[in-house]
């Protein structure tokens, strides 16, 4: 590291006004992501709990926000593993544009640790989208790459408060596939995944279970780009916020 990075570093460190803000929607996406100056909260699949959790932060100082975590494909070019870095999130008929130059040094950041990374807009929703269906509906009106339950939510609180945010997404189920029935049940409202409600819902409806292993796979993939880019968002988004 030469003298002029370590005191780039040691300005974001001291100048920032606060963490950062990551919102996930589970547990194991927000591990990815832990680390000094990150703040993580994970809404459990539970738009309105994610929503309180929003408001009682509203008196924190934070620098920036991310939505960070898996996503379903919109785009039928996408596939498992490949990160979506947003352009815009769309929710309803509005449209929030993400902050460039945050997208720019994660998109280059992930590509260099491997990551397939594509720019393109994602929309939130407030419910999953879990069938083939669902999807060619969200894509035909929104135009999205992508959808998940938190990025809308991160764009609102942003614009709020006036903070930088951007979205990291990576595909779990692509746009062919649909998610079994149990997924919608299966997140506890703290973002862990209840084994107990898996089993009681396999033997409910066995026949999930080809559903089931194949979004293990997907997600698996997921994980993999989630592991890679997560780690930088702390170091790399304080470095660039210091010279905004």
């Amino acid at each position: 590291m030469t003298l002029v990075e370590s005191r780039r570093r040691e300005a974001a460190r001291v100048s920032a006004p606060g963490p950062i803000l990551v919102l996930t929607g589970m547990k194991r996406e927000a591990a990815c992501v832990a680390g000094e100056g990150v703040v993580a909260i994970c809404s459990g699949a539970n738009v309105p709990r994610l929503r309180t959790e929003l408001h009682r932060l509203k008196e924190r100082r934070f620098s920036a926000v991310v939505s960070f975590g898996l996503a379903g494909g919109l785009d039928h070019s996408l596939r498992r593993g490949d990160v979506v870095i947003a352009d815009a999130v769309i929710s309803g008929h509005e449209r929030h544009e993400t902050h460039g130059r945050l997208s720019d040094a994660i998109a280059e950041g992930a590509a260099a640790r491997g990551c397939r990374t594509i720019p393109g807009a994602v929309v939130g929703v407030d419910q999953p989208a879990m069938d083939r269906h669902a999807k060619k509906r969200l894509r035909e009106q929104a135009q999205a790459a992508a959808v998940d339950m938190e990025s809308h939510l991160a764009a609102e609180f942003a614009r709020e408060r006036r903070l930088p945010f951007a979205v990291v997404r990576a595909i779990s189920d692509p746009a062919v596939r649909g998610l079994p029935p149990l997924a919608a049940r299966a997140l506890t409202p703290t973002g862990d995944v209840c084994k107990k409600t898996v089993a009681r819902e396999l033997i409910r409806a066995p026949r999930q279970i080809g559903g089931l292993v194949m979004a293990g796979l997907d997600s698996r993939a997921a994980f993999v780009s989630l592991g890679r880019c997560g780690p930088l968002l702390g170091p790399l988004l304080r470095l660039v916020l210091a010279d905004l």
